[in-house]
């Protein structure tokens, strides 16, 4: 937005159409920091999860309820040219004709990009809502058999095909691979149980990206997120944040609200 401005500032009184102006001129921006934002993805130690965005469980809670990780998973699988064409046309309504002006692509093209975006994108929405007691029933519920490495009730919360993703970014200890299957997370839970010396702390539960989680704080003082996706009463994905980088306005909202 910045160098958009920089760019407005100086000729914005002989610009007829500035609406037009400033969609092509944002989105060109957007496009190059996206380009370069995957180039950075493709050098990035293990797996990458967007910036944890915390919310309540109460009902009066403001984020989207159809923001969560997953969605924004899918958006970042888009190609930069479908994720633009999504947005301009699904999300800000701009006609296709002008959307593939700013694209400089033809219109029959900019409807694929968009088609194919859409698709993707409806894939990832959440197929139901989590009640807020709910919500704060199953996190603290996984957060203790996760804790102490509970196998059995594990085994009744989690689905068969389960996936945990770790952010750890290479700045700290997290796996470098997506873990798949029931089987492998039980082995994992048990043997970060065998290791955890003492236990890691719950200091609360809360939304995160739209799906119900926790904050905790493990045995060396350090805090880590934990998001969890449910799809018929399981949970079929886990999404740890540890990279300290990405924890950094959570680290200081929880110093403040202790002190």
């Amino acid at each position: 937005m910045q160098d958009a401005w920089l760019r407005w500032e100086g000729i914005e009184d002989d610009i007829d159409f500035p609406t037009t102006y400033l969609t092509r001129i944002v989105t060109r921006l957007c496009l190059d920091r996206k380009k370069s934002a995957r180039a950075q993805r493709e050098t990035y130690i293990g797996p990458w999860l967007p910036d944890p965005l915390i919310g309540s469980v109460e009902p009066d809670e403001t984020i989207a309820d159809d923001i969560t990780v997953t969605l924004m998973l899918a958006m970042e699988r888009l190609s930069p040219l479908e994720r633009a064409a999504f947005l301009l046309h699904d999300v800000f309504d701009v006609a296709l004709p002008e959307v593939a002006i700013t694209l400089g692509r033809e219109p029959a093209a900019v409807r694929q990009l968009a088609s194919r975006a859409r698709k993707h994108v409806q894939a990832a929405r959440p197929r139901f809502a989590v009640e807020p007691a709910e919500a704060d029933r199953l996190a603290r519920a996984f957060f203790t058999a996760a804790r102490d490495g509970d196998t059995t009730r594990l085994s009744k919360i989690l689905a068969e095909d389960v996936e945990i993703h770790t952010d750890g970014g290479g700045k700290v200890l997290a796996f470098r691979n997506v873990v798949r299957g029931i089987e492998f997370a039980l082995r994992v839970f048990a043997g970060v149980r065998r290791k955890n010396a003492p236990p890691p702390r719950l200091l609360r539960t809360v939304m995160i990206d739209g799906l119900p989680g926790y904050i905790s704080r493990n045995q060396g003082g350090a805090l880590q997120t934990t998001a969890l996706d449910l799809q018929d009463g399981k949970i079929v994905a886990i999404y740890i944040v540890k990279n300290p980088d990405k924890l950094a306005h959570i680290s200081s909202t929880i110093q403040t609200s202790h002190a």
